[in-house]
């Protein structure tokens, strides 16, 4: 069953409580989400994304993952 908006961003949440989230889609399928997090302060954005990823424990894994695209911004705050 795909994800919507609000489970991606609960997920998210439980990582990264602090953060500002905006996840936006509304097919369930193809998702974009923007994470900003103080622990993203002085890593590189495949580090980012990485922790972004493992959050999602394993939505997004293999083809039968429930969540099959999801474009990722993350950064630290300004």
């Amino acid at each position: 069953m795909p994800m919507q908006a609000p489970e991606i961003e609960a997920l998210l949440r439980e990582t990264f409580p602090d953060a500002k989230i905006e996840v936006s889609g509304d097919d369930g399928v193809h998702m974009a989400a923007m994470v900003v997090d103080e622990s993203f302060r002085g890593k590189n954005r495949v580090q980012q994304q990485r922790a972004v990823y493992a959050a999602l424990k394993g939505k997004m894994d293999g083809p039968s993952g429930e969540l099959h695209a999801l474009a990722l911004t993350t950064k630290a705050p300004e």
